[in-house]
């Protein structure tokens, strides 16, 4: 692929993937308004740009099979634990962002455990198997993730208690 079509599908996947998680968090909010069909508008839409990402996606090569996904996943999940998180929060701290802070913190320790799930999901996928998951649940105020039959009865990043868990 030519440098400057590469680019160009990279930053429109990156412009994609910005606009379908902003139209799902704009649901959301028109959810919790009582604006159920604006909300129904924000989903479908969002759905049109996780079509439109996926489809640079696969143009950039990034979909693989199983075990190479679990790979790029887990790459992903390191350098922002790493790298990328440490480094935003460094930013705030000098600049005493609280909130961006708080954000950052959340996100680093998320990204910790996302990087073990995926590790573990990739030994099973490297033997043919499938992971051994029961229930995973989310916490929607840092994204602490947990596997297992119940959520934990507090979150151990934020403290959030169980009833707000996600279950997927």
């Amino acid at each position: 692929m030519k440098k400057m079509t590469k680019k160009s599908l990279e930053e429109a996947f990156a412009g994609e993937s910005m606009a379908h998680m902003k139209y799902l968090i704009f649901a959301e909010t028109a959810e919790k308004e009582g604006k159920k069909n604006i909300a129904k508008l924000f989903r479908a839409i969002a759905y049109a740009e996780f079509v439109h990402a996926k489809n640079h996606a696969r143009n950039l090569g990034y979909i693989g099979d199983t075990v190479s996904n679990l790979d790029a996943a887990i790459s992903g999940e390191t350098f922002e634990v790493e790298e990328m998180y440490p480094a935003y929060l460094a930013i705030a701290k000098l600049q005493n962002e609280k909130g961006a802070e708080m954000s950052f913190n959340y996100a680093i320790e998320a990204e910790k455990i996302h990087s073990k799930m995926y590790t573990d999901a990739k030994n099973a996928a490297e033997k043919g198997e499938d992971a051994d998951i029961e229930n995973v649940y989310v916490c929607p105020i840092c994204g602490y993730t947990h596997i297992g039959k119940e959520p934990p009865e507090r979150c151990p990043v934020c403290n959030a208690p169980a009833e707000k868990f996600v279950k997927f």
